[in-house]
């Protein structure tokens, strides 16, 4: 989403309650993810990308951790987390684990002061836009919220299986990313793809999520994508 102009700012951690956390990854790719909130602001100022690590942001939440890991399964941090972006952000594109959340974590945002988020359930359990089946969006936009659904075939994307989807730990997922950014397609690019395009939707950087999409791909074989990822080790390190 970087790549085709949307100024991104994760907010992620490390692996609590799934095999692999966006920090994970990164961190494998070479970013530096624990760098300070002046450095993550100077990433997004320069180069409209930056990832705002959990602990060193919220470090009363490394309480928590230790019972997250033993429990081992969701929680209510799972969706705490995306709300506790600490930079403010007013256009998101937000997973959750259950259908039943999406209505009301949309008003949350609203209630929030957000302007354009889409929060989005896989069918299947997925807390992203799913290729396997069906995906379920409450879209916030224009100070209302609208549910609706979408599939993969809706943006000419080729229905996947879970098995396709399925990765690993950080070093397995980095390697896979890099494969993505590189050019590689298939099931795995296709799901970055859907939700990349949502998010540059959410962002107000297309008119829809099939504009989206078709932005994400040209950023892809542009190399703008992988040219975000470059840019942002060099500022973090």
């Amino acid at each position: 989403a970087a790549g085709a102009g949307a100024i991104v700012a994760k907010h992620g951690n490390r692996s609590i309650s799934s095999k692999c956390g966006s920090a994970d990854v990164l961190k494998e790719l070479g970013v530096n993810i624990e760098v300070t909130p002046e450095i993550v602001e100077k990433c997004l100022n320069e180069i409209g990308i930056g990832f705002l690590y959990a602990p060193l942001l919220h470090p009363a939440m490394k309480y928590a951790t230790p019972v997250r890991r033993q429990l081992g399964v969701r929680t209510i941090f799972n969706i705490l987390g995306p709300l506790a972006n600490p930079a403010g952000t007013r256009h998101q594109l937000l997973g959750v684990y259950d259908a039943k959340l999406t209505e009301p974590l949309a008003n949350v945002l609203k209630n929030l002061g957000s302007i354009h988020a889409l929060v989005v359930h896989g069918e299947g359990g997925l807390d992203e836009a799913s290729t396997t089946s069906e995906t379920i969006i409450s879209e916030l936009k224009n100070g209302s919220v609208s549910t609706y659904k979408i599939k993969p075939e809706d943006f000419g994307i080729k229905k996947a299986s879970l098995v396709d989807l399925k990765g690993g730990d950080a070093v397995f997922n980095a390697a896979l990313a890099l494969d993505i950014l590189n050019g590689k397609k298939g099931a795995q690019r296709d799901i970055v793809v859907l939700n990349a395009g949502a998010a540059i939707y959410a962002a107000d950087m297309a008119e829809n999520i099939n504009t989206g999409v078709k932005l994400t791909i040209k950023s892809i074989d542009s190399g703008a994508a992988l040219q975000k990822l470059e840019a942002l080790k060099k500022l973090t390190n």
